[in-house]
Parts: structure tokens; C-alpha cells; sequence
């Protein structure tokens, strides 16, 4: 018999679910809220009598948790529980802001507020000052405008090193402060309270 040219289809096995479950026996959860240690077989049977798989929900425990319920439901439960955990996670990201070395005032502050934004939200903020020309002889003006830049947002975030000087382009990365760093700082901002004077304790006669 010759091999078939065409690859077989790939089967998707349901892992933990029905007969893939590999334990002897389960702790088994019905809807009707009964929970049954019971032979793995039995319970499976158990749980297709009402229409439902039986899904291994804690394989680690002793014995593994198994739970009645249908399978789509459950597939869309897990799908939505790593979307939302997708949705807290904060990736995060460089964001570039770009100037001239004769920037104006105009221009700085509107940048600046995107900076102050960027970091707000937990991200990097690239300052990148690019000459063109004869501006390259005045990489000084650079260099000052990205120290008054990193100085001005000092509130929100912390330099990385010094500026950078590559190619036509100087930089500086500023990430953002850390949030507990943020509560240290304002604890130290306030004003310390004096501590109550105690009376004078009465003369003995």
C-alpha cells in the first residue's frame, strides 16, 4: 500500500476533558452543587447524563477537581479570562519627540505636555534633537535644550545617562518615576508635625 500524498488531518484532542482525563479518580462538582469523590469513569458518566463533559479544573489537588459543565461554555470563559488579563497588562513602549536645536517656546511646551502624557501613562520618552547642515557646529544648543527638557520633567521622570551625541541626531531616555518613589517624595515634601510638649510636672513641696 502507498503512503497517501496528502497529510492526514490533525485531530484537536480535548486535553482534561472526558476520557483524556488520565486520573483514577476525581473530586467531582455537579451544577446541583453535590461534590462526589468518585471513579473517573463514573463521574464522566455521570456528568454525560446531564449533557455536560466533565472538565479537569485542578489536576494538581488531591484528588484532581473535576467539574461538570459544557465545554464551549467553558472555552469561553478561559478565552475571556486571558483577554482580561491581556488588558492589564502594560507593555512598555519608547516614545520619540522630536526637536530642532532653534525649537521654539510654542513648539517645546506642546511637546512637552506629550512627555509629561507618555510618562503619566508608565512609557519611555526619547528626546531626540536633530541638525541639519550647518547645524551640526552647534551641537551645544542640542545638548541644552535636552538638559532644560530632562530638568522640566523631572517631576514625571528620571534621565538615563547623559545626552548622546550619533550621527546627526543627539538624545536623551527618560522613564518614567516609579509610583511608590512618587509617595516617598510627597512624604518627604510635607511638613513634619512637632510633637506635643508635655506639661511641667508639678513642684513637690
Amino acid at each position: 500500500m502507498y503512503p497517501s500524498r496528502f497529510p492526514r488531518p490533525r485531530v484537536k484532542i480535548r486535553e482534561n476533558v472526558n476520557e483524556a482525563i488520565r486520573a483514577r479518580e476525581v473530586r467531582a462538582v455537579f451544577p446541583d452543587g453535590v461534590v462526589e469523590v468518585l471513579p473517573t469513569q463514573q463521574a464522566i458518566r455521570r456528568a454525560q447524563e446531564l449533557g455536560l463533559d466533565l472538565i479537569l479544573i485542578a489536576p494538581t489537588a488531591e484528588p484532581p477537581v473535576a467539574k461538570a459543565m459544557d465545554y464551549g461554555q467553558w472555552q469561553y470563559e478561559q478565552k475571556k479570562k486571558q483577554h482580561e488579563a491581556k488588558k492589564k497588562q502594560h507593555v512598555i513602549q519608547v516614545k520619540e519627540l522630536k526637536f530642532r536645536p532653534n525649537t521654539d517656546d510654542h513648539d517645546y511646551n506642546f511637546k512637552m505636555n506629550h512627555a509629561m502624557r507618555f510618562l503619566g501613562e508608565g512609557n519611555r520618552v526619547k528626546a531626540i534633537v536633530q541638525f541639519r547642515g550647518r547645524e551640526i557646529a552647534h551641537t551645544d544648543l542640542g545638548r541644552k535644550l535636552l538638559m532644560r527638557f530632562a530638568e522640566d520633567l523631572a517631576p514625571y521622570g528620571t534621565v538615563e545617562g547623559q545626552p548622546r551625541l550619533e550621527g546627526r541626531n543627539a538624545h536623551v531616555i527618560i522613564s518614567p518615576i516609579k509610583k511608590d518613589t512618587k509617595d516617598k517624595a510627597k512624604d518627604k515634601d510635607k511638613p513634619k508635625l512637632a510633637s506635643p510638649v508635655a506639661p511641667p510636672a508639678p513642684a513637690k513641696n
